[in-house]
Formats: structure tokens, sequence, C-alpha cells
């Protein structure tokens, strides 16, 4: 393959990508449940992170769940999680990306759903401690396993549809 070829597929590939990043901002921000308790909300950006790490692989995955995390919070005035989302969704991303190369079928799309769901999760209960102690960060898991768990119902469902899109 010569040089433009591929310099064209790096160019669609980001494109891609950053699109993806815009429509999981948007859908997001559009299905968004405030927590007040939790000073935090409930949304779809897990749905987008899982689409997009299953159908185009680890960087995109964390690209996409990276940057979503961090523009979500700073348009949702919660500043203060800009930097940790972008760690915990980044993180999402790549994992779920990188097994889902070894889990093939759908058993084992769900048990990787679900460990970035726990990622998720896991990342969300350390950062409402540390900024707010260890209550609020017992306090905030149902609602961050309800998101995570939604996102993971969603992309179970469309991502044969959506995901054979993507890979084209």
């Amino acid at each position: 393959m010569n040089d433009s070829f591929m310099s064209h597929q790096k160019l669609r590939r980001l494109t891609l990508t950053m699109m993806l990043v815009a429509v999981t901002v948007v859908i997001s921000r559009i299905f968004l449940i405030p927590i007040p308790l939790t000073r935090g909300n409930v949304n779809l950006c897990d749905a987008g992170i899982f689409l997009t790490a299953l159908s185009l692989g680890p960087r995109e995955g964390a690209t996409v769940g990276a940057l979503t995390g961090f523009i979500l919070d700073l348009l949702s005035g919660y500043a203060q999680y800009m930097f940790f989302s972008l760690a915990i969704h980044g993180i999402e991303g790549l994992v779920v990306g990188l097994l889902a190369a070894k889990f093939l079928g759908k058993a084992g799309q769900a048990l990787v759903l679900c460990i970035g769901t726990l990622i998720m999760v896991s990342g969300y209960f350390g950062s409402d401690s540390l900024l707010y102690g260890i209550s609020m960060g017992l306090i905030g898991i149902p609602a961050n396993l309800i998101q995570g768990m939604v996102g993971a119902i969603v992309t179970f469902f469309l991502n044969d549809k959506i995901g054979g899109l993507l890979r084209r």
C-alpha cells in the first residue's frame, strides 16, 4: 500500500473517532438524569465509549472515553471531575477495546461490558471518596452502576448494527 492510501485511512479513522466523541457528547447531554446527592448525573456516555471500543479498538475507545468524559464534565458544570473522568473513561475505553479481541461472542461481549462498567464504578468511587469522603463514594455506587449497566445494555443490543457501520 502506498503512503497516500495509509494517510487517507489514518485521517478517516481520526475523523470518525472525533465524530464519535461529538455524537457521544450530544447524546449524553440529551439523555441526562442529574443526581444532586452525588453531585453527578446518569447519562449515555458509556454506551458511546463501549460501542467505539468494541468496533474500533482500544486506542479509539480510550480517546472517545477520555475526551467525552472531560467535555461532559466541563459542559455540565462538574469541573472538579474533568480530569478524573478523562482518566476513568479513557481507561474504561482502553480496557474494553483490549479485552474485546480476547473475549468473542455475545457472552464474551457481556463480560467485557461488565468489566468496563466495574472500571467506571470503581474509578468514580475513588474520585468521589477523594473529593467528598468515603461516604459520598459509597453513595455514588448505585447511580454509577445504573449508568454503566444502561450503557452496557444499549451497547449489547446496538453493537451488531452500529458496530458493523463503524467497522466499514
